[in-house]
């Protein structure tokens, strides 16, 4: 499904949706559409707990309100693991995914493309690639995107080079950009103003078709970093960490994108979404 315009939405729930007197998520499709945004991804980064009736019944509200779908697989997915017998059983929490993916109705679901801990880059390269070739045999005819997501911590894979390289094995697989990610494990630095924010975008399309720019699936918040990486997510208030949404703003109305930017600030996912969403109004206001 083409999508005409940028759309904003929280990954998970902010801590406002609990102090309004929210219980659980099968209440947070219509309360994002109330707040103003209109996607929203159902975290299940510690394991996919809810019944199959629970994600169901998300999946009704998210499309009686209209608002966009997508799931975090588990955290412990290793595509790049070791000991074979745990990397391939990725292949069942993908499996699941997929399934949870079709009842809340989501078209993209998000996993971390692997480690590099404890060996080099090119052979934690080789196995997930191994890991991501038998996914394109087994889960060929899903409909439902396998977004491989751009990683803040140095010793992780996902740089952007190696997510599109991976994204290369199948048409079913693609690239899910984390600009906090991306900024934390360049040690800051790394979107400075709207040219770099462009290359992104520019980037992926030489390498994977515009296709797969148009409504590309992003996570955006800013992230505290060390000489490691990653550290901390943190709120739209730091004014230390970044990286900065405006010129993403800007890069997104000049390059005539409509990529899906989910939230993942640190218990205020849902207002900063909707300071993006202002703000990329702003920039289309002003252009």
């Amino acid at each position: 499904m083409i999508i005409d315009r940028p759309t904003f939405g929280p990954g998970g729930n902010s801590e406002s949706f609990y102090a309004e007197g929210n219980k659980g998520t099968v209440n947070a499709p219509k309360w994002v559409k109330e707040k103003g945004l209109d996607a929203y991804e159902f975290e299940a980064g510690n394991g996919l707990n809810a019944t199959e009736p629970t994600l169901r019944k998300i999946g009704e509200e998210a499309k009686a309100h209209g608002v966009l779908m997508s799931l975090h697989t588990p955290y412990f997915i290793s595509l790049s693991g070791i000991e074979e017998e745990k990397r391939l059983r990725s292949l069942d929490y993908i499996r699941k995914s997929l399934w949870a993916a079709e009842l809340l109705g989501a078209d993209t679901i998000v996993v971390h493309s692997g480690s590099a801990a404890k060996i080099s880059r090119e052979e934690a390269m080789a196995l997930a690639s191994d890991t991501l070739r038998r996914a394109a045999l087994e889960f060929a005819d899903t409909s439902v995107h396998i977004g491989l997501e751009t990683m803040g911590k140095i010793n992780q894979l996902g740089t952007l080079e190696e997510v599109l390289a991976l994204c290369e094995i199948s048409p079913i697989f693609h690239p899910v950009v984390d600009f906090g990610h991306m900024n934390a494990r360049n040690i800051g630095g790394y979107f400075t103003d709207i040219d770099s924010y462009r290359a992104v975008f520019d980037k992926i399309g030489d390498r994977l078709g515009e296709a797969y720019v148009k409504n590309l699936h992003c996570h955006f918040s800013k992230i505290e970093y060390t000489k490691a990486g990653e550290k901390k997510h943190l709120t739209f208030a730091d004014s230390e960490y970044g990286p900065e949404f405006e010129p993403l703003a800007e890069a997104i109305v000049r390059e005539g994108v409509c990529p899906r930017i989910i939230c993942e600030s640190d218990g205020t996912m849902a207002e900063d979404a909707l300071r993006m969403k202002m703000l990329w109004q702003s920039a289309v206001g002003g252009n």
